[in-house]
């Protein structure tokens, strides 16, 4: 059994899967981890397919330098066929550590949430060597993903 990348505690194949395998999210909240799932094993079809059609980009190509680590979700809810989530997701690159904060828009339609859209936020992320690791592991950063 392999863990989730979106950091429920499940294993990945009974977590996001199967919603990269076609079965419809239940909320918004659990779309919104299967995308982050999707954008941290490089799942580009999956994150076109969960993208609303009217927002939906012609192509999407992913930086293969960027290596998401955790998922945070800070609120979520839905009212009707609307919903939102606020998350913050750390990644890692050359350029070094980053946090993108975002409060996402998401719309149910024929039975499927969809994420429409947000504004996300970008900040650089200074991770002392003795600080816990971003990724969620614990271990201590100098021994894990710095």
């Amino acid at each position: 059994m392999t863990a989730c990348p979106c950091q429920s505690g499940l294993d990945y194949a009974h977590c996001c899967q199967p919603l990269h395998q076609g079965r419809p999210a239940p909320s918004p909240e659990a779309l919104m981890r299967s995308r982050f799932s999707a954008f941290a094993l490089g799942n580009t079809d999956y994150i076109s397919r969960s993208w609303h059609l009217s927002q939906r980009p012609a192509s999407l190509t992913l930086d293969d330098d960027e290596q998401w680590l955790a998922l945070e979700i800070i609120t979520s809810g839905k009212d009707g066929d609307t919903g939102w989530v606020h998350f913050r997701a750390t990644s890692k690159s050359r350029q070094g550590l980053t946090v993108m904060e975002e409060r996402s828009r998401f719309v149910k339609e024929n039975d499927h949430w969809y994420y429409l859209d947000g504004t996300p936020s970008v900040t650089a992320l200074k991770a002392g060597r003795n600080d816990p690791c971003p990724c969620g592991s614990g271990k201590k950063f100098k021994k894990c993903c710095g």
